[in-house]
């Protein structure tokens, strides 16, 4: 026999037994021997058998995987929502299969057939900056498959969702910005189809409203793609024009840096002349110089709560009311913002 390759049937033949002696014998059922249950163990653990996952899900129809989909797997924040779900789900004795998207519609789109084709019992999201069609998302839904959508909202599905107060994270870096004497400030923002930048984008206004400080469209410039070198442009335009900025909110840490290289270059002081804030609080915010005040979010307590939440879906006897669970964010302030003392 080749190691790795045997079955119940392989052990069942060399020890002269029936098949079902065997699988009982492995799953220490009553009835059987004790030196036939040892035989068993002990010439399982010489060939490396292993139970055949795919018989098992096909009979138990679970196979105890949760499916999950993020945009990056590089991005600091997502890594610890991937370590909360893989704790939370292991646990409750799953395992977590983990694809990602690249930021790309069509990847995740691809991915998420690929775990379905895997028969997991449930999916976790976060979808692309892409993602504007949802028919993929739908049937999903529609196939009964246990779904729950995390840090990235999705407006018009029928599943659950574990996200951070976006609106209040961002309302909090302005109103900090605002409190270290800034009066025209951008907002470098995401794009207009995640609800996330919508959310931050209203935030920023609201803060500007409520400290009756005016606003105009100019202030507000779209980075797309949320990369350093795309804020970076963006910012060295916004400099060599006539507009008056004294302060910076951006979407996401990646285009707080960008926004430091360009202010930077431009031979401009930060925080004295340009305060800057980002949001998520990467690992490089606090190396780089000035540290980057950032917006923390509770990435492995995300992770957490999505992965509980699709295993009481996936374990319900019924489907149940699909909730919203929004988790606090933390202003951390460091030497880009820090103007008064």
């Amino acid at each position: 026999m080749k190691s790795g390759q045997v079955t119940i049937k392989d052990i069942a033949k060399e020890l002269n037994i029936s098949c079902s002696t065997v699988s009982r014998a492995l799953k220490d059922f009553p009835g059987i021997s004790p030196t036939t249950r040892k035989s068993v163990v002990e010439l399982a653990k010489k060939y490396n058998y292993r139970p055949n996952a795919i018989a098992l899900s096909l009979r138990n129809q679970k196979t105890n995987v949760i499916g999950v989909v993020i945009p990056e797997t590089v991005h600091f924040f997502f890594s610890t929502v991937i370590s909360g779900i893989e704790d939370a789900a292991m646990k409750e004795g799953y395992n977590v299969m983990i694809c990602q998207s690249n930021e790309k519609y069509e990847r995740e789109a691809d991915s998420i057939d690929a775990l379905m084709g895997a028969r997991v019992d449930g999916l976790l999201v976060s979808i692309s900056r892409e993602t504007a069609d949802l028919a993929h998302l739908k049937k999903v839904v529609d196939e009964g498959t246990p779904m729950v959508f995390f840090d990235r909202l999705v407006e018009g599905m029928n599943a659950s969702s574990v996200i951070v107060d976006d609106y209040q994270g961002a309302y909090d870096a302005v109103e900090h910005l605002i409190k270290q004497g800034c009066k025209h400030i951008v907002h470098l923002s995401g794009p207009d189809n995640l609800i996330i930048a919508r959310k931050r984008k209203e935030g920023y206004l609201s803060a500007l409203e409520d400290y009756q400080i005016p606003f105009t469209e100019e202030y507000i410039v779209e980075c797309r793609n949320g990369s350093e070198i795309e804020a970076e442009k963006a910012m060295s335009d916004l400099l060599k024009s006539s507009i008056k900025i004294d302060g910076v909110f951006a979407n996401n840490d990646l285009a707080g840096l960008g926004a430091i290289s360009a202010v930077k270059k431009a031979g401009k002081s930060i925080p004295k002349d340009i305060a800057i804030v980002g949001f998520s609080n990467w690992q490089f915010s606090s190396l780089i110089n000035p540290g980057l005040s950032s917006i923390s979010q509770p990435g492995y307590e995300m992770g957490c709560e999505a992965a509980k939440l699709i295993l009481e879906e996936i374990n319900a006897k019924e489907k149940g009311k699909s909730q919203i669970k929004i988790l606090d964010t933390e202003l951390i302030v460091r030497d880009s913002s820090k103007r008064l003392h």
